[in-house]
């Protein structure tokens, strides 16, 4: 990823922010009343408001500098959402068997981390780029494995020495980061406003990969 520095947001501060995913759909109204709905995006994307973690001066000054540091807009950094950032269910540890990633065939041996949501009715597969370092549990027909491949914490892809035999499914647990930068070169700060319980306004965007 271009202009991306492998950097955690400053995570006492993240998790006290807001946000989460925004989808784009376009609704057409017909003639008859009806109506027709359209996905403009395959994938949904996230945004968040630092500025709701933002309580002491040392923190607000922090994140001048971290703002400063990424050039405002211009480098991306990882950002973890307090909510979302686990393969596992909520309250569970990371486990092996938890996300299902892809399907041997003899042949391939890589293949891109991944989370699924829902499962009755339309399942959406969300591509992971941003693990945790040292946090990619995989397993492979249920036996996970504790050596022979690799997970790059920069793009989310496991590579394994062999390939996975065709038809075993590759699974496996992770932790994970977004990838995300600043939504803005401005960052107004008012001490006076701060001081009174004023939430200074500190927006970021997921980047897509």
């Amino acid at each position: 990823m271009a202009a991306f520095h492998e950097i955690l947001f400053p995570l006492d501060i993240a998790l006290g922010s807001a946000g989460g995913p925004e989808r784009r759909t376009e609704i057409v109204a017909l003639a008859s009343g009806r109506e027709e709905r359209n996905a403009r995006w395959a994938h949904s994307r996230r945004r968040y408001d630092a500025g709701y973690g933002v309580k002491t001066l040392a923190a607000l000054s922090e994140v001048i500098a971290f703002f400063e540091e990424r050039r405002g807009m211009l480098h991306g950094f990882r950002w973890r959402d307090r909510l979302d950032h686990s393969s596992a269910a909520p309250g569970m540890d990371v486990s092996a068997l938890d996300q299902t990633i892809g399907v041997g065939d003899g042949e391939t041996v890589t293949f891109q981390l991944a989370k699924t949501y829902g499962g009755a009715f339309a399942p959406y597969s969300r591509p992971i780029a941003k693990p945790v370092a040292d946090s990619v549990r995989v397993a492979v027909y249920g036996v996970e494995r504790h050596s022979g491949f690799a997970a790059d914490p920069a793009t989310g892809l496991v590579t394994f020495a062999e390939p996975p035999p065709p038809g075993d499914a590759v699974t496996a647990g992770f932790l994970f980061d977004v990838p995300v930068r600043f939504d803005t070169d401005y960052l107004e700060v008012d001490l006076s406003a701060f001081a009174a319980g004023a939430i200074p306004k500190i927006p970021l965007i997921e980047i897509r990969t």
